[in-house]
């Protein structure tokens, strides 16, 4: 059933989350599963697995999924001939974090891959390996072509081919099974970053007159020309699909074959990549079932799945498909193939969503959703979602968004983008598919919210959420794995957890623990204590002197969170502490925290705080390319 930015849900059911060790893969068994509705592929004969991925596109994107989307026929005949999947999610909203989750079936804060932009690429957990290397294992030949982008170490083992001549045709005979993925950047952010002057001289293909926005959205011709545009590199991608199911039908084995076609996380206009919104992370998933390994999936061709599925039951539903067992210690769990039962797929109702620094930005978001509702945790709400990334800002529609903000020519829904977060959103998305209505201060929700609020908590617990440890701490390799790390200092994070949620706490309750913590030994809980009183806004007057005293902080990102909250309640210069801050950084990542926290300072404390870096001598080298020059040249340094 095709609908028009609505997401129809199917009520609540309980989630249980395990502790897990790690194991190897090895040949399913019957036994593995406590329902098997389908018996698994004997070694002799498999099938085939191929991945079709497009990027940067939301589920909205495509008519099969909304009533505004683009037509693609190839695709929505993959859909007759196969399953669709209605609530599929990446993890992350943008390329290499979701990609990274896909590869390794984890969530990336709990194996400290979910910073966008490496600094460091981190090992694998203990035992575990990317999946495509359990095919190997068991005769596949696995081949992509050719977009990798991990944020993890890739052993060797991985890809038989892993290039721009990567095929599932050069397996070594016609009787090898083979994993094949498939990436298309022709729906990439980067085909939007056109000039304005395209709006009247390249026409596009799509009526812009035609297109539907989101309330969000102003409406203005360079808005509705590239969403236009879009909807033409949609076709574009609908074609190329059609191709790789014609050369698989042309040798004989798309019979043989689970074609995978999905988004690598949404996008791409703006508020969507980069965002933990639904447009952010609500992806289009078609699998076509072959003819010939039907009797593996507890479904009928051309059937609608309601369940939910995450980026992280991607691997292991191919290692189940495949016949071989997913190991233990990953995330994610498989909703296709042997021992998986259709009723307990469209029983799955929950998604967590995840965003870190991306690019130059830092702002730590997570989400959950469960049916139709989702809560929204911003632990960093003073910063708001249309700050200050270089990338994002090249497309025109960004340009013209911010410029409508600066003019005083947008309405209080389209504004939201510019203006501070809160701290808690609760969101209806069977009324509110656009996230435009936040309901958490709604009496009538008040019990959703606390239900949602605590299941976030106790998954972040769980995992543990490294990032509550900052950046510059994870990135340095002194601490080895991030997964063993996280798991030492548990009860650490835990604490840590606790101090950032004071934000959700009513002021008189928060007030005294937060006088506590701002003096802490723990560096970590001073920084934390910092973020939850500024969260407060000028509520919080009353800790100003704590607060400043921290402008003399030995940890520089304590300075910079201790500016953020002086500039937010009181009338002290933060400048001076900040400068000097820079100069103390020994990484990048704490050099990129403290000019995160100048940009802020910049752009959006009404002109108060303006601040440049000329003159500043730091403690490393600045690669010129790098992300800590993007924000010293906006900063005019």
């Amino acid at each position: 059933m095709k609908n028009s930015r609505r997401i129809f849900g199917f009520g609540f059911y309980p989630v249980f989350v395990f502790a897990l060790t790690a194991g190897h893969a090895v040949l399913i068994s019957q036994q593995g599963f406590s329902q098997t509705p389908a018996q698994p592929p004997t070694a002799a004969k498999r099938p085939n697995i191929v991945w079709i991925m497009s990027e940067d596109n939301s589920a909205d994107y495509l008519r099969h999924f909304d009533q505004d989307g683009a037509v693609a026929p190839r695709i929505e005949a993959m859909a007759s001939a196969g399953i669709t999947f209605d609530h599929a999610f990446s993890n992350a909203p943008v390329c290499s974090v979701a990609r990274t989750t896909l590869i390794t079936s984890c969530y990336g804060p709990r194996i400290g891959t979910q910073f966008h932009r490496r600094i460091r690429t981190v090992p694998m957990p203990p035992g575990l390996r990317m999946f495509p290397a359990y095919l190997r294992d068991g005769g596949y030949y696995t081949s992509n072509h050719s977009k990798e982008d991990y944020n993890a170490v890739r052993a060797g083992d991985v890809w038989d081919d892993s290039s721009k001549r990567a095929s599932w045709k050069n397996r070594p005979s016609d009787a090898t099974p083979f994993f094949h993925v498939e990436t298309f950047a022709d729906s990439h952010e980067s085909r939007l970053h056109f000039p304005a002057s395209d709006v009247e001289s390249k026409p596009t293909e799509t009526d812009p007159s035609s297109v539907g926005l989101p309330p969000y959205f102003p409406d203005q011709p360079v808005f509705r020309y590239s969403v236009a545009r879009y909807h033409d590199r949609m076709a574009d991608i609908d074609r190329l699909v059609g191709k790789v199911l014609d050369e698989l039908s042309t040798a004989g084995q798309l019979e043989n074959t689970f074609v995978f076609y999905f988004g690598d996380h949404g996008g791409v206009l703006p508020r969507s990549k980069g965002y933990v919104f639904e447009s952010g992370l609500h992806v289009p998933l078609v699998v076509r079932v072959p003819e010939n390994f039907k009797g593996l999936v507890d479904r009928s061709r051309g059937d609608r799945a309601g369940g939910f599925v995450e980026f992280v039951d991607f691997g292991p539903t191919v290692l189940n498909l495949a016949g071989i067992t997913p190991p233990q210690d990953v995330d994610g769990k498989p909703f296709l193939g042997p021992g998986v039962a259709a009723n307990d797929v469209d029983r799955r109702n929950e998604a967590f969503g995840y965003a870190d620094r991306f690019d130059e930005k830092y702002d730590l978001v997570r989400t959950i959703r469960v049916g139709n509702l989702k809560y929204v945790r911003n632990f960093e709400p003073y910063y708001p979602d249309g700050m200050l990334n270089a990338y994002r800002y090249r497309m025109a529609a960004y340009q013209q968004w911010r410029k409508l903000h600066e003019e005083g020519r947008l309405d209080p829904v389209q504004d939201q983008f510019f203006q501070p977060k809160p701290t808690e959103a609760l969101y209806d998305l069977d009324s509110d598919p656009d996230e435009v209505n936040n309901l958490a201060d709604d009496p009538s929700h008040a019990a959703d919210l606390v239900r949602l609020r605590n299941r976030l908590v106790g998954r972040l617990k769980a995992m543990p959420d490294l990032s509550f440890f900052p950046e510059a701490v994870l990135s340095d390799d002194e601490i080895g794995s991030p997964t063993v790390f996280g798991q030492a200092n548990k009860e650490a994070i835990a604490d840590l957890i606790d101090i950032a949620n004071l934000a959700a706490m009513p002021w008189a309750e928060a007030e005294p623990k937060l006088r506590i913590a701002l003096d802490s030994q723990d560096p970590w809980s001073r920084y934390w204590a910092l973020a939850a009183a500024a969260s407060f806004g000028k509520t919080a007057a009353s800790l100003l002197p704590q607060a400043t005293a921290r402008l003399q902080d030995l940890e520089p990102i304590v300075v910079a969170r201790a500016a953020e909250f002086v500039a937010i309640v009181g009338d002290q210069d933060p400048r001076p502490y900040v400068i000097r801050a820079l100069e103390r950084a020994t990484s990048e990542a704490e050099a990129l925290q403290i000019l995160n926290s100048a940009v802020y300072l910049n752009d959006h404390t009404d002109g108060r705080f303006p601040i440049h870096f000329r003159g500043v001598i730091m403690l490393f080298k600045v690669d010129p390319k790098s992300d800590i020059q993007l924000r010293l040249d906006h900063l005019g340094s």
